[in-house]
């Protein structure tokens, strides 16, 4: 079993039967949709897919806090380093390693990695998104922001992900039709929706989604809400 928490717009948490919690795309302050009774207690891992601020924004002061395993592209993770990140393993894509006992494959995403530092932007890499196999041998694909791309079949074809979390949002992501074509070229049991709704431009719906894959059979649309934990 595994507990999966949205923290709102593309961060979630993950925490894992054994009790390890994996924060994927930490946005923590700042971020509007983020629950306001929810508290971290537990990192032992991060994920970051880019260095966008509203995917990166909290991951320094939470590897202050927790000492977790960092795990981001490598310049991304020279950049966290340079921030005083301790345990940041810079990878790349097709690349696996272990976050405690999960394995983590680094895959493509079609997007950019800025990462902005006071009055600069500084190179992150490229974005990237990650397939996570867990223990009890199911997979997840965490597209982080992507557009939809043909090669969503060769993830399909290597790693058969069960769970998928797609970007819906448009203007900085895919939309929900996008995110469709995603989900036949993909065909995961359920797909959480993500990004979208956090700003009045990201005008995706789970709703618009699930209209478009109505078709699709065995593909199932399961929106989250923020700071509601829900076991898979």
């Amino acid at each position: 079993m595994l507990e999966i928490t949205w923290l709102g717009h593309g961060t979630f948490q993950l925490r894992l039967e054994s009790g390890e919690v994996l924060v994927l795309d930490p946005w923590i302050e700042g971020n509007p949709a983020y629950p306001k009774d929810h508290s971290i207690s537990r990192v032992d891992a991060l994920l970051i897919t880019h260095g966008h601020f509203d995917h990166i924004h909290g991951a320094v002061a939470l590897a202050k806090q927790f000492s977790p395993q960092v795990v981001a592209i490598f310049e991304t993770c020279l950049w966290l380093g340079s921030k005083g990140v301790q345990n940041a393993c810079g990878m790349n894509k097709g690349g696996s390693q272990k976050a405690g006992p999960v394995t983590v494959t680094m895959t493509h995403a079609v997007h950019s990695c800025g990462i902005q530092d006071g009055d600069q932007v500084i190179y992150g890499g490229e974005a990237c998104g990650y397939v996570l196999r867990l223990p009890d041998g199911r997979s997840i694909y965490f597209a982080g922001d992507t557009n939809v791309f043909s090669d969503m079949a060769l993830i399909q074809e290597l790693y058969q992900p069960e769970l998928a979390f797609l970007p819906i949002g448009d203007l900085y992501t895919m939309s929900a039709r996008e995110a469709a074509l995603a989900c036949r070229l993909l065909k995961p049991k359920k797909v959480i929706p993500m990004h979208f709704g956090t700003f009045p431009p990201l005008t995706g719906t789970p709703e618009q989604l699930a209209e478009l894959i109505r078709d699709l059979p065995g593909t199932e649309v399961w929106p989250l809400i923020p700071g509601q934990p829900v076991n898979w």
